[in-house]
């Protein structure tokens, strides 16, 4: 099975690529800069695009087994510390997902041979900020300007349904990698016996260990009922203080230096919400499917992940 990837050079593009390849699939991911692309696994390759259209690369959109839509702007920035939402910030987060979206409509619109599903992506920020409400895939979009970026991007991709192709659409919760993302970033402080939760605790963080979200992506590529929206969150969530206690007794370390939310907020602006509020999402619709997550709980995905 051909399956085309766009954002498929990011923590979770890389990590499906290499999944599917291994499974013996021809695996396409498109850039903006095949030259970058270096080392990707046998059984993929790059294809250049330029982020809006299907030009040059639309044609193989034409019988593939799926397209996994990824492509978008980093909502927390591409440094090691998160990048303020400025109105130009905010305007290339948005118009990032709607010009792949688009692009992805254009290719599947000009195929004679329709590819078999696309995998939208969007996020559990979807939600809003509920506090302790649990969110099941039928909750309701939140009103701030996240979820409301959630909501348009999703809707990017929803013509190719009228074309008679399956969609599935991937709400990502927090993914944890050791060899990316934000862990790294939140195992520091307590590796320097300064660990602590972040503002009041009481805000629950959505996570994923990376191999379950690869795993349910090529779950719900595989499974020909999937249609609609999932959640891609670990089973085990928990609030901001509960993590901060796993984290320390998985690296040994005390957990006792809590960071005011106003030090946050300081530091970084309306992007601190990502850290201060949180949902808590759970993944209904995915286990119901029969997706059996290979890390359920935080304390076995962060023990295989910093082991």
């Amino acid at each position: 099975m051909r399956v085309l990837i766009t954002g498929g050079t990011g923590l979770i593009g890389s990590a499906l690529a290499a999944e599917l390849a291994q499974a013996g699939h021809e695996v396409i991911v498109l850039t903006r800069n095949p030259a970058k692309a270096q080392g990707l696994p046998a059984g993929v390759r790059a294809e250049r695009w330029d982020g809006r259209t299907a030009q040059g690369w639309g044609h193989l959109a034409d019988g593939a087994g799926a397209i996994v839509n990824l492509a978008g702007a980093s909502i927390a920035g591409e440094g090691l510390l998160p990048s303020r939402w400025t109105p130009e910030r905010k305007r290339l987060i948005l118009q990032s997902r709607l010009d792949a979206g688009r692009a992805v409509v254009e290719a599947v619109q000009a195929a004679a041979h329709k590819p078999g599903v696309v995998i939208q992506s969007s996020g559990i920020g979807i939600y809003g900020f509920a506090g302790d409400r649990v969110l099941d895939e039928s909750a309701p979009a939140g009103t701030d300007w996240l979820a409301q970026v959630a909501v348009q991007w999703e809707a990017a991709t929803a013509p190719v349904e009228a074309m008679g192709v399956r969609r599935a659409i991937i709400r990502t919760a927090v993914v944890f990698s050791r060899t990316g993302g934000v862990l790294p970033l939140m195992l520091l402080p307590f590796r320097l016996f300064v660990g602590g939760p972040i503002g009041g605790g009481k805000q629950y963080v959505p996570w994923i260990h990376i191999a379950d979200e690869v795993g349910a992506i090529r779950f719900l590529i595989e499974h020909p009922d999937a249609r609609g929206p999932f959640n891609l969150v670990a089973p085990d969530v928990m609030t901001n203080a509960e993590v901060s206690r796993v984290i320390a007794r998985v690296l040994r370390r005390p957990s006792w230096l809590p960071l005011p939310a106003f030090v946050m907020r300081l530091l970084f602006g309306e992007v601190a919400t990502l850290l201060l509020e949180g949902q808590r999402a759970v993944p209904k619709r995915l286990q119901e499917l029969g997706y059996a997550f290979r890390f359920p709980t935080l304390e076995g995905a962060l023990r295989d992940l910093t082991r």
